[in-house]
């Protein structure tokens, strides 16, 4: 059984580990990665068709805790524990909640004391006692329902009828109703730089490279957000060397070298070519949510790949959202049109490829299916995605119709778009 240290507004953890408010998704996950000797049955739960309207939920269904995520930011907003009997808690290292310690009523006012009247939930007989970032929950029944809101401590109950917390939850400011995913806390950035917006630079409607909105941590030039974290705005374009771009991002994440093209076994003779020596790389950027790919021969930027990280894709919690702002120009059905500001559109993380392709795409533009899988499992239970290609850019899109990355590649009469 989990012993767990609960921190009001803030989180629920031991010495060894602790989910954070604020917290992005994959952090969480990782945390029940290292965790699974001990936490098991963890569900995954959000809404396939309407990714943005529901919580992103992880669910320790034999701990009796619920972790809600933004749908949107993917960071945590509330933590909820939901059975009491299947986790121990304790709150300034005194437990409150153990096989001898109940969380009734009276326990509940000796550890926390109510500074505020209970609500009453007459709907649901339950009565809310909320603090500043916590609340609790005590069924009542209807016939010890209080005429008037003095509290928990008012209300009368027989010898060991006294109601006990049946739901916890540890969220952000006064009201559980309006609370949401605080900014990302300090805690989780572990020298990693994160994407607050990544902006497609585009002249002409092409694109000429990225524009990075970043939070960090550390000293240094840069538009301070509290004591050790400030954000900062680095570019980078195609043609970018190698170290242009480690000097603007950092280190990357991971390299990722192409595997060879598989189609060179129609070719001709294919059986006595040499294997290349070198082939093109990528530099992986996990937490801005975008690849780099530079070419293995000038070693210099010549793709990027931004990725939304929608649960229900194959690549899933691989990368943090990326927040990019592509600016686009309407494609008119008459080119000799002249084209205004109002021509413009930008397509964002959120857009939906049905409200995009009516101005990008003519009627009898068709998608390429693409089917992931890997070596050791063939099998994709998400399904294929398509990828359009519009000008220089390649859209790979869900079957539920919002945008799963964006290939953006420098584009030249004599090269032709790839999807790898």
């Amino acid at each position: 059984m989990l012993d767990l240290e609960v921190v009001p507004e803030r989180s629920l953890g031991n010495e060894q580990w602790e989910f954070v408010l604020g917290m992005p998704f994959y952090q969480a996950v990782n945390i029940l990665k290292r965790q699974d000797r001990i936490i098991k049955g963890i569900q995954v739960w959000y809404s396939e068709q309407q990714p943005l309207a529901m919580d992103l939920v992880l669910n320790l269904s034999q701990d009796g805790i619920k972790l809600l995520f933004d749908p949107a930011s993917q960071r945590l907003k509330i933590i909820e524990v939901n059975n009491m009997s299947k986790v121990k808690l304790k709150y300034c290292g005194v437990h409150f909640n153990t096989a001898q310690v109940r969380p009734t009523i009276e326990q509940v006012d000796q550890s926390f004391g109510a500074t505020h009247p209970g609500v009453y939930i007459s709907e649901k007989q339950l009565f809310v006692l909320n603090f500043r970032g916590l609340s609790f929950d005590f069924p009542i029944d209807s016939k010890f329902e209080p005429k008037y809101a003095h509290g928990l401590g008012s209300l009368q109950f027989p010898n060991g009828a006294s109601p006990m917390v049946s739901r916890m939850c540890v969220y952000t400011g006064n009201s559980i109703t309006e609370t949401k995913a605080p900014g990302l806390p300090i805690t989780c950035f572990h020298g990693n730089c994160f994407s607050d917006c990544v902006e497609v630079l585009r002249e002409h409607n092409t694109t000429v490279g990225l524009k990075f909105h970043l939070v960090t941590e550390g000293n240094g030039p840069g538009k301070l957000l509290d004591a050790r974290k400030k954000s900062v705005e680095r570019i980078v374009r195609f043609g970018d060397s190698c170290q242009d771009t480690v000097s603007a991002l950092g280190c990357p994440s991971k390299m990722f070298y192409k595997s060879e093209d598989k189609m060179k076994i129609h070719s001709p003779e294919a059986h006595k070519r040499v294997r290349s020596q070198s082939v093109d790389y990528f530099y992986n950027y996990f937490t801005m949510g975008v690849d780099i790919l530079f070419d293995a021969t000038t070693h210099l930027v010549k793709k990027f790949i931004l990725h939304t990280n929608y649960p229900g894709h194959y690549n899933f919690n691989m990368y943090c959202r990326c927040e990019f702002k592509l600016p686009v120009l309407i494609e008119r059905a008459k080119p000799e049109l002249i084209q205004t500001d109002d021509d413009e559109m930008v397509i964002t993380t959120y857009s939906r490829w049905r409200d995009v392709q009516m101005y990008l795409l003519k009627p009898d533009e068709r998608p390429v299916i693409l089917n992931r899988s890997s070596s050791t499992n063939t099998s994709n239970p998400f399904g294929s995605t398509f990828c359009y290609g519009v000008q220089d850019m390649i859209f790979e899109v869900m079957q539920n119709e919002y945008i799963a990355s964006v290939t953006l590649y420098k584009s030249s009469p004599k090269e032709t778009a790839s999807i790898s």
